[in-house]
Formats: structure tokens, sequence, C-alpha cells
């Protein structure tokens, strides 16, 4: 981590920092899995939308570290993990209809996004002037 976010005061329930590198880690990893699944269930017949929406998520996902530590702007970092939010949902759905173990392997994904919006909008809140 870095010094500005050291700073900051924590939201209840911030998890220690070493945590983030082996949960992430096991998140990709279902997240790849998922990915793979729904594509091989899919036999070629994925829409030009579902890789946009993919891809724009992943995108998205990428990012949030760059503009929570590195711009230091957690109001930002706030609207990119909320479209983070609204497209796994999304994603979620679609999976569901075409292969559900996909969509089920997204699920713990889901979760630590959802609870990493609140930890984000916790940053916001406590540390804004």
């Amino acid at each position: 981590m870095n010094d500005w976010y050291e700073s900051l005061q924590r939201p209840a329930l911030t998890p220690p920092d070493w945590l983030f590198g082996p949960v992430w880690t096991v998140l990709y990893i279902m997240i790849a899995v998922s990915i793979f699944l729904f594509f091989k269930r899919s036999k070629g017949r994925v829409s030009y939308g579902v890789i946009l929406l993919l891809a724009a998520h992943l995108l998205a996902n990428g990012v949030w570290t760059a503009i929570f530590f590195r711009l230091k702007s957690p109001g930002w970092a706030l609207m990119d993990i909320l479209f983070l939010d609204a497209s796994l949902i999304l994603i979620v759905a679609l999976f569901w209809k075409r292969c559900k173990p996909a969509s089920l392997l997204l699920m713990p994904y889901l979760g630590w996004v959802l609870f990493a919006t609140y930890l984000n909008a916790g940053f916001y809140f406590l540390n804004s002037t």
C-alpha cells in the first residue's frame, strides 16, 4: 500500500492488507474458469453485446486500483465500482441462462465486489473534506 492509503480513516470491517492478494488470486481463477465454461457451453454463439459487457467489466475491474491508489480518488473509484456491481449482476444473470455453473462460480466474486463497494464508500465518506 502507500502512505496516502495508510493515512486514511478506515471503515469498520476493513480486512488486513495481506488478505487482498490471496482473495483476488482465488477470485481471478474462478472468474477465468467461469468465462471459459460460459464460452465452452455457448459453442461460439456469444453476442457482441455480451463480449462488450465482459470487456467493459474487466477493464473497469482493472482500472479501479489505479483510480483509488494512484489517482487517490475514492470518489471516482466509487463510481467505477458501482459500474462493476451493476455489470457483474447483469453478467451473472446472463451466465445463469446459458451455464449455471459459470454463474455460480461468479457468486463469491459478486459478494467480494459488493463488500468492496461498502469499503470504497466508507473510505470516500469518512475521508471527504
